[in-house]
């Protein structure tokens, strides 16, 4: 189990450390190896993880030993040391492949962005990053992947160097990310032991399918805990560790020692939710500001993986005499030049990435070009996916082709087909360079989900494997709502909600939408019939007539996987009174015989909705004339009205009524003239 804790006598259980505090800047020109570390051999077991330790914890060690933290090029005399296998095995053997294990239901609701999948408790973003850095491995021509390839697999203990016809480490000949399994039957402990670690990576290659030894020879799983949890001691005061790899066989691990395993020795991750722990963990190792928050993610997930494909059952395969692997002896040495971290750019993006130890250089390398050798190849699926029913069928197209060498027979298997999927090759076997068909047959028993299917070719001095991507789709359903789940409205007028429509599972179906509605309510929808995903428009209609009350609206949507319903009310209102008032400013003058006066009347609604308003006046005297501005005007409106008093018109004093009337309702203001 590897992981890197703060002691000067680390024990194998070293892990990629937390960083604690930011880097000591050094010229990139410096960055090239580590210095010598405080010896642990004395301390190896032959089992035992070596943790990855935080960078406080690294630089307590460095210092307690009383060594400079300034790198060396070439001058070390460090050498990775092969030191036997575990159980016969040293390194990953053929193209390496991972698979992820989001544990827990604290991640929350799984979705996706883009091509990787998101959790809603995923506050930083970690999961996709760390998808996108394992799916670019092996692409756009990277050589950080090549330094582990001159390491190799089946040699004598003690072998520092590798012959051309030894087998390698492969360079990835297919995509490393395997599939991602969000295991939410539970939540993860909060402080999860290395024995429950390893049981969960254990479910994983069952989940997977890979229920054979050599179905998960070039495997690693990789339990990623969720935030706030502690795995085996993670951000805790004495887990001075961002992370370790081991295997299930380890019985040292902690809380039980070795977990049981029906489908052979499984190589796990103990990947904590390293942004928990900051820059102890690498955040903003490499970049600065938001560019760098995830750094120490995929610096911390590179180290263990690199670590996993030369030392694959710790500490059988390639590890230092002072017990250290070839990320261990690079870790937190600075950034830039030959050997430190720096940005390495894949397909999927470009990612913080440490050096590893290479023992052709004796020196921490972040590039170096693949070692090839023998008769190599590569094995590629046409299409790479497919999405069936279930009881459907479907095939692709299994490819190979020569890398170097000559062409060579090789064998193929399939592995991770779940209950109720059958796969049938059309060749067992083939020639490199030629093809087969892959047939892929499912049952109506099968659960739908997604499930890698992985190809793999094995030939007599390589192999390489493929990823074909089975999508198994539930029956189709759809749902059925309405945009707001009430509404109201006055007898006698009009209103509409929005009939909402999703695919719930399966493919798209038609969908006849049909309304029911208490007499008094008139129900029409447009469309009536929509393809699930898309909307109608429910319109309801009232009349003056119609009871005030609320009215249940049932919405009827009829497809060929069943009928759901959803409901509306409608809350009828009473009509309101369309009232007004009507006042004069101001409310009295005077005018000498031949002359006139004015006043301003205005009128507001007082209830419902604006009327228009007829004008007219009475009791004004012989000889006194009433003129309106406007008439007739609408209530809210205001108004000039003179009365104009002719010559020889006897004086007097006259109260004027002014009278406004609408379809439905009317009243009437005075004015006193004094003439």
């Amino acid at each position: 189990m590897k992981r890197l804790q703060s002691s000067v006598t680390l024990s194998l259980s070293l892990a990629l450390g937390a960083l604690g505090v930011s880097a000591v800047a050094t010229p990139a020109s410096a960055v090239v190896a580590r210095p010598t570390l405080p010896s642990v051999a004395s301390t190896i077991h032959h089992h035992g993880a070596i943790k990855f330790l935080t960078l406080p914890a690294l630089r307590r060690a460095r210092a307690a030993a009383g060594r400079v933290t300034s790198r060396v090029h070439r001058s070390s005399t460090t050498q990775l040391i092969n030191q036997g296998g575990v159980n016969g095995v040293e390194t990953v053997v053929g193209s390496p492949k991972v698979y992820l294990v989001y544990w827990g239901t604290q991640w929350g609701t799984e979705s996706t962005s883009g091509t990787y999948p998101t959790f809603s408790g995923d506050p930083q973003g970690m999961a996709p990053r760390l998808e996108a850095m394992l799916s670019g491995l092996g692409t756009n021509g990277e050589q950080w992947s090549g330094v582990m390839t001159q390491y190799c697999d089946g040699v004598a203990a003690g072998t520092t160097t590798c012959s051309s016809s030894a087998t390698h480490i492969s360079y990835p000949s297919s995509t490393v990310l395997a599939g991602v399994w969000y295991d939410n039957s539970a939540a993860a402990p909060s402080n999860a032991t290395g024995h429950q670690l390893a049981v969960e990576a254990v479910n994983a290659a069952n989940h997977f399918g890979n229920l054979t030894p050599s179905s998960n020879r070039n495997v690693q799983y990789v339990v990623v805990s969720p935030t706030g949890t502690h795995p085996d001691g993670f951000n805790t005061s004495s887990g001075n560790f961002c992370a370790y790899h081991d295997y299930n066989g380890d019985t040292t691990l902690s809380g039980g020692g070795a977990a049981p395993s029906s489908v052979g020795d499984i190589a796990f991750t103990n990947l904590p939710y390293v942004p928990d722990m900051g820059t102890s963990c690498g955040a903003n190792y490499v970049n600065a500001g938001s560019a760098g928050a995830l750094d120490g993610v995929t610096i911390v997930e590179g180290h263990e993986y690199a670590e996993t494909l030369t030392d694959m059952y710790p500490a059988g395969g390639w590890v230092a005499s002072n017990g250290y692997e070839n990320g261990d002896l690079c870790a937190w040495v600075g950034t830039g030049g030959v050997g430190g971290a720096q940005n390495v750019a894949f397909s999927t993006g470009s990612f913080a990435m440490q050096g590893t130890w290479s023992n052709a250089t004796g020196a921490c390398a972040i590039a170096a070009a693949p070692v090839v050798t023998g008769n190599t190849f590569t094995v590629g699926a046409s299409p790479t996916s497919a999405t069936v029913l279930p009881g459907a069928s479907t095939s692709t197209t299994i490819s190979t082709a020569v890398t170097s060498g000559s062409t060579q027979s090789v064998s193929l298997s399939v592995s991770g087909a779940p209950a109720g999927v059958q796969t049938t090759l059309g060749a067992s076997s083939l020639t490199t360079g030629s093809s087969t068909t892959l047939n892929i047959a499912t049952t109506s028993a099968v659960l739908p989900g997604t499930y890698p299917l992985t190809v793999l070719a094995t030939g007599t001095s390589s192999s390489a494997s493929t990823t074909f991507t089975l999508t198994v789709q539930g029956p189709s359903d759809f749902s059925l709502t309405p945009s707001s789940a009430s509404g109201s409205v006055t007898a006698g007028s009009t209103t509409s909600v929005g009939v909402l429509t999703a695919t719930t599972s399966g493919s798209p179906e038609t969908v006849t939408l049909s309304a029911s509605v208490a007499s008094g309510v008139t129900a029409t929808l447009s469309p009536t019939s929509v393809t699930s995903g898309g909307s109608a428009t429910l319109s309801l209609a009232t009349t003056a007539s119609t009871v005030p009350g609320a009215y249940v609206v049932t919405i009827t949507g009829t497809a060929v996987s069943g009928v759901h319903t959803a409901t509306y009310t409608l809350q009828v209102n009473a009509p309101v009174a369309n009232t007004f008032s009507m006042s004069v400013s101001p409310a009295s003058g005077s005018s000498r015989a031949g002359s006139s006066t004015s006043t301003t009347l205005s009128t507001a609604v007082t209830s419902g909705t604006a009327q228009s308003i007829t004008l007219s006046a009475s009791g004004a005297p012989r000889g006194v004339s009433v003129v309106f501005s406007t008439n007739p005007l609408t209530a809210g409106a205001s108004e000039k009205v003179t009365f104009k008093v002719a010559r020889k018109t006897p004086s007097g004093t006259a109260v004027i009524t002014l009278h406004g009337a609408s379809s439905s309702y009317s009243t009437s203001t005075s004015y006193t003239l004094s003439y």
